[in-house]
């Protein structure tokens, strides 16, 4: 096999797929990357099993072939590199040679037989949709997903594709968002969970404005120009999560986000440090947000004014939480609803953009005022 690249452009490519190479592999072979040419490109492939991630990029092929390069050797000697041409040689023990004006370097590669297989998705179910819109479906919801080993279910998100619109939802049992995309729909019914480490490397790995989701049973492939990542899909049952959402919420509070966003960090400074519990106290036309460490015997309290117009009430939360939910709305204004202070907080912004919804919970702690 023989080709000739530019060095900027290569480690652009190793830059998109190196996110599949494991740090700890248990077969040497996932510690590399399949070069393998195609169709006048330049195929390189990388996986750790459960993800592969797959980009084309252009090369002069002399001579076709594949190998299996080491990835981070090859990647930190060409990331030392100016943009030079770099040409490749690899003969029929898989031994490579690269050279540039600068010098030669020669690595010992595999054999490409000894490759994983890529999972072909051909006969999936396709969804045609945009980076933008897939971007922002990620965005919304990866924050709240499970790290738990004990329920595998929440440990990525939760797409429900459908012929009237798409509901992505993630939970961590202590806050939930559900967002909904009512013009991403699908002449067929789709629901399948998509990994968390997935959803980052597609995250990073969009790059052209459209972009093609196509689903199996098993797996779910996100193609985007040159780019592909294929991934195993969580093969559980994820929960009723409709069931937690509070339906009958009288009480309703309108705040500006920044500023109680700011109140909400810097009064959680003095909270407990296992518990990272605060108070809301919500008055007429005023919020009142609390935290003391009984232990460090350290209390703060701030108050801000808010539109609220119910009866005087106190609810616990966790601070973390409940700054994750608030960093996550676009709005200027976020709109509170609640019911009474054993039962989850929804949290909405105050205007939605057409064609979507989004709602997000984040469940109380109990307070010694009503333990």
């Amino acid at each position: 096999m023989r080709f000739n690249v530019s060095s900027s452009e290569l480690v652009k490519a190793l830059s998109a797929v190196s996110g599949a190479v494991p740090n700890k592999a248990t077969l040497p072979i996932l510690e590399t990357i399949l070069f393998k040419s195609e169709d006048g490109s330049l195929r390189l492939t990388a996986t750790d099993l459960e993800i592969s991630i797959i980009e084309y990029m252009d090369a002069d092929i002399d001579e076709d072939g594949a190998v299996a390069i080491p990835a981070r050797r090859l990647t930190e000697t060409l990331r030392q590199l100016p943009d030079i041409p770099v040409s490749f040689e690899v003969d029929e023990k898989f031994n490579v040679k690269f050279r540039t004006d600068k010098g030669t370097y020669k690595l010992v590669g595999e054999d490409p037989d000894e490759f994983p297989e890529v999972p072909n998705l051909d006969e999936g179910h396709q969804l045609e949709t945009t980076k933008k819109d897939m971007i922002k479906a990620i965005d919304k919801t990866l924050f709240a997903v499970s790290n738990d080993d004990l329920r595998p279910a929440m440990m990525g998100v939760y797409f429900d594709i459908g012929p009237e619109e798409s509901k992505f939802v993630a939970t961590d049992g202590h806050r939930l968002v559900r967002y909904i995309k009512k013009d991403l729909t699908s002449d067929e019914e789709m629901n399948f969970i998509v990994p968390e480490k997935a959803l980052n490397l597609v995250q990073k790995a969009l790059h052209a404005d459209e972009c093609v989701l196509t689903i199996t049973e098993d797996h779910a492939r996100f193609k985007s120009g040159n780019t592909i990542v294929i991934t195993r899909l969580i093969n559980e049952q994820y929960p009723n999560y409709d069931s937690v959402i509070p339906r009958e919420n009288d009480k309703t509070l309108i705040i500006d986000k920044e500023q109680m966003l700011a109140t909400v960090k810097r009064v959680a400074i003095f909270s407990s440090s296992t518990t990272r519990q605060i108070r809301l106290q919500m008055h007429p036309d005023k919020l009142t947000i609390r935290a003391e460490d009984i232990d460090m015997s350290s209390e703060a309290k701030e108050t801000i004014g808010c539109e609220y117009d119910n009866e005087e009430m106190e609810i616990g939360f966790n601070a973390k939480y409940l700054a994750d939910v608030l960093g996550n709305v676009d709005d200027e204004e976020v709109y509170f609803e609640f019911s009474t202070p054993n039962r989850a907080g929804i949290v909405k912004p105050s205007g939605e953009e057409e064609n979507e919804q989004m709602l997000m919970l984040v469940m109380p702690v109990m307070l010694n005022t009503y333990a």
